[in-house]
């Protein structure tokens, strides 16, 4: 638990795929080596990032499985094995255990939703498996996890914290009470970390400039946060990761496959992404040459 609690910055790391539309293997490996270099503490291995949603769940376990037998050792693995299903979660997350992640990332019941009190045990089942962080994202979710839920489970032996997406405010209010958070916006996780207190970022933006991620969180960079804040708002230009995706694209760290119903940027959009990209050094940048692309590059399959 201490080890997982000292991550401070843990990148929601890129699901690749090759023309087929399969899990590119080689290219992840590509991937996390350039978070392992940048110094990153750990990753979440299918989650919103990840494209979890598009994994089935044989993929999504493969993939936890195959992160855990080559990195443990250098990150912390977490598996995003929630669910809607209580059911589902329960058994997702028993096998994430099973092979070997150090901790689980869960959200609340989405779409079909429940009542608080539903909220409540959804939770207290999952955490009752191992070590867990709770994910809070009210924009997909439709529902605020609110602190008279989040209170009550920070004392269960397996909770490590929350990833928390609703402001600083909420994440202040948190960490004085020694409930440990991780800014889900990466954006305010500057001042999430430097003035509220927050064990880190849970983050996107670390994907394609991992080191200035890690200054960032290290440093009280005041520039260096403002620098990066243009490029932090072009990647939720459109529902993340699909700006993300297009980025890594464009800087050839991976192929030019989405799988639907992801779509690449447009132009226009691609266009102000290039300007914003080609105001880091190569060596602030995963991949390895800038390019604009043309919409025929990109491939799309089901």
């Amino acid at each position: 638990m201490k080890r997982i609690k000292a991550a401070s910055l843990i990148t929601a790391i890129k699901t690749p795929y090759n023309a087929q539309g399969e899990i590119d293997l080689a290219t992840y490996d590509q991937l996390v080596a350039k978070q392992i270099d940048a110094g990153v503490d750990g990753i979440i291995v299918g989650g919103t990032t990840g494209e979890g949603h598009l994994l089935s769940w044989e993929e999504h376990l493969m993939l936890i499985a195959h992160s855990v037998h080559r990195y443990s050792d250098k990150l912390v693995i977490v598996g995003n094995t929630g669910s809607n299903n209580t059911r589902e979660a329960i058994k997702a997350t028993k096998n994430g255990f099973a092979m070997g992640m150090d901790a689980a990332l869960q959200i609340n019941p989405y779409y079909g939703r429940t009542s608080n009190k539903g909220v409540l045990e959804h939770f207290k089942k999952v955490l009752d498996i191992g070590p867990t962080f709770i994910y809070n994202v009210p924009g997909r979710t439709g529902q605020d996890i609110t602190p008279d839920i989040i209170e009550p489970l920070s004392k269960h032996e397996n909770f490590v914290g929350v990833k928390e997406c609703t402001g600083n405010e909420r994440i202040a209010y948190y960490e004085k009470q020694g409930i440990a958070c991780w800014s889900g916006n990466d954006d305010e996780s500057f001042a999430g970390r430097h003035e509220c207190g927050s064990h880190g970022v849970i983050s996107v933006t670390s994907n394609i400039i991992p080191k200035i991620m890690r200054t960032l969180m290290d440093e009280n960079d005041i520039a260096l946060n403002e620098r990066v804040q243009g490029l932090m708002k072009w990647l939720f230009c459109e529902p993340n990761p699909i700006a993300l995706n297009t980025a890594l694209m464009m800087t050839d760290a991976v192929e030019t496959n989405f799988r639907l119903p992801y779509q690449a940027l447009t132009l226009e959009q691609r266009q102000q992404g290039f300007e914003l990209l080609s105001a880091f050094d190569n060596n602030e940048l995963v991949g390895d040459e800038l390019a604009l692309l043309n919409d025929s590059d990109f491939n799309y399959t089901s």
